[in-house]
Order: structure tokens, then sequence, then C-alpha cells
């Protein structure tokens, strides 16, 4: 991950890699070598900020470190690109938004899964209203990766490492915030997580529309995509939407109330989306947002409505009931 970030940065005109910081020096150095770049290298974020004087902060730490990363950055005058998630808490995720806003720097967060050409002509799609009103979203994400290592252990592995990535794209889809949430949380026969690996969420939007996440990440065969598989009603018709081809759509020809079935015909998509992918296309924004004096699309204070759905839907399950998200919205 480190490297793509690098990668990206020694790409552009416009941005010089003047330090490198690791609490582990040596790694930093191997690193500079590997990628052939001459900087500084510092084991202390301050110190670092202090001695190069950079105007922007790369941070791909754990999330457990996002907090005293991002804030001591956006304290010291620096603005901020950060590795999903925002944070490892929400209490933490409502300080590094309130430092922002404080001193007025800019913290911005991967989603990368926002930036692919197939979801975002589905938005296009939904925006121009050729499926009606949106009811109904719905997303699978079925997939059995064996990891190894720190999230076979972790409490609930699918909702806190995996599923930020699925609510994003369900917020960004549906151009809506969320409202409530309920969630049950399960380990199933044959898994080999510790904890919780599959979840089954109901979000309700602001827009009046459900969200309905059915997940597992200890499902063997008929694997989804990464990017799920999604079904989207509204009141004219559907879209579905593998994760990996292009949307496809059905919408009513003529609504008659005399009719037992109303006969549908085959829509796609008509405007095709040029931006560069993945992570790249993540940094484009984000660093587009900077140049033109912007909030980014990943902005902290539009991706924390992102975490609220993750603790939320935590909540829940934990305590087995519906959870309002207004006062994890309220800052």
């Amino acid at each position: 991950m480190a490297r793509a970030w690098a990668e990206y940065a020694m790409a552009r005109s416009d941005c010089q890699i003047v330090s490198l910081v690791d609490l582990a020096p040596e790694n930093a150095r191997r690193f500079a070598e590997q990628n052939k770049l001459e900087c500084i290298i510092h084991n202390d974020l301050k110190e670092a900020i202090k001695f190069s004087n950079p105007n922007l902060v790369f941070d791909i730490t754990v999330p457990d470190a996002h907090r005293t990363i991002v804030t001591t950055a956006l304290e010291l005058g620096c603005d901020v690109l950060g590795e999903k998630p925002m944070a490892s808490s929400m209490e933490d995720a409502k300080q590094m938004l309130k430092v922002a806003q404080k001193f007025k720097k800019s913290y911005s967060i991967m989603q990368n899964r926002r930036y692919l050409k197939n979801i975002r002509e589905l938005r296009m799609m939904l925006a121009k209203g050729v499926i009606g009103d949106i009811g109904y979203i719905g997303a699978d994400f079925f997939l059995g990766p064996h990891f190894g290592g720190f999230r076979d252990m972790m409490d609930s592995p699918l909702l806190l490492d995996m599923a930020i990535h699925t609510f994003d794209q369900a917020r960004f889809i549906a151009d809506a915030d969320p409202v409530s949430v309920y969630c049950h949380e399960y380990n199933p026969p044959g898994s080999w997580y510790r904890g919780n690996a599959s979840a089954i969420c109901i979000f309700e939007f602001s827009n009046s529309s459900v969200f309905c996440y059915r997940g597992s990440w200890c499902a063997e065969g008929f694997n989804t995509s990464w990017e799920s598989d999604w079904r989207i009603i509204g009141s004219k018709g559907t879209i579905l939407w593998d994760g990996t081809n292009p949307p496809v759509g059905e919408v009513v020809e003529k609504c008659e109330n005399d009719n037992f079935m109303n006969k549908a015909h085959s829509i796609k998509s008509t405007e095709s989306w040029s931006g560069s992918e993945g992570h790249t296309g993540c940094l484009d924004e984000m660093f587009k947002a900077l140049i033109e004096g912007r909030k980014a699309e990943t902005d902290c204070s539009d991706n924390i409505k992102s975490m609220a759905m993750v603790f939320g839907a935590v909540e829940s399950a934990k305590k087995g009931k519906k959870i309002f998200l207004r006062d994890y919205l309220d800052f």
C-alpha cells in the first residue's frame, strides 16, 4: 500500500516526497532505497514536519494510529490524505473532524471503490431518474478469504475491516445519509475466524430508501465480487450490478393499474465515465480538491457518515436493537 501512494506522488510534477516517517527507521530507509527516494528519514512525525516543512502528509499507518498522526499533522499546518478507515472508534473520528475544522485544513480518506467506471455509471443512471425514486438498495457480499493474522482474531472482522467499503458505496449510490441501522452479526459453522465473520444489516437512509447488506467473509463457493452484488429498485424499475460488469436495468413500459404484471424493457448506461479507477482515481480527486480549494468527495466531514454506519451496526449487533445514528453524527 505504501508503495502505491509513493508511486502516485512521484508521478506528479507538483509533488515531492521530502520525508519518510517510521517508528523503525530502518524500514523507511529500505523503502527509500527500493523506490529510489532521496529524502530525510525520521521516526517522529513532529520532528519530520518541523524539519522538512511539508504542506501535505500521507497517513498510511494502522487504524489505531490514525488519530495521533492526523491530528498532529493538522495542528502543525498540514493537509492530510489517509487510508481507510478514518479511525478505529467513532470518538476518534469526531475528534479528528473537529481538529480539521478548527485549523481549517483538509483531511480526506481513501475510498477507492467509489472510483470504478461501472459504479460511476450506475450513479449517473440513478441521478438521471431512469428507475424513478429509489426505494431499495441491496448488496450481497460473500467471499471466503483465508487471510491469517490479525483478522482471524478480530471480534467483528467483516464489519470493522471490510464493510466500510460497501457501506460507503451504498451512500454514494443512494446520494443519501444514513438514519438508522438494525444489524444481526454471527459466525456460521465452518468459520475460521474467532469473531463474527457474517452480518445482515438493514439501514434507513435520509431519502426514505432502505439499504440491506448481507455479507460474509467465510462463504466458500459462488463468490460475489469484492465490489458486492447489487440490486437497486425504484418506482419505475430495477438496476442490477454484479460489481464487475456494467450495470443493467429494466424499466416498466407503462404502469397500468389493471395490469397484473407490467411489461419492462432493458436499459443500459448511455454515459461513460472516463476518470482513473481505484486508488489513482481517489487520489486524483483528493489532489484536485486541494488545488481548487474545496472539500474532496471523501473529505472527513463526509466520510464520517460511513464510519457511523460501521460503528452503528456493531452497536446494534451487540445490543440486539435498532440504533438511530443521530448521536453518531452529532458534531
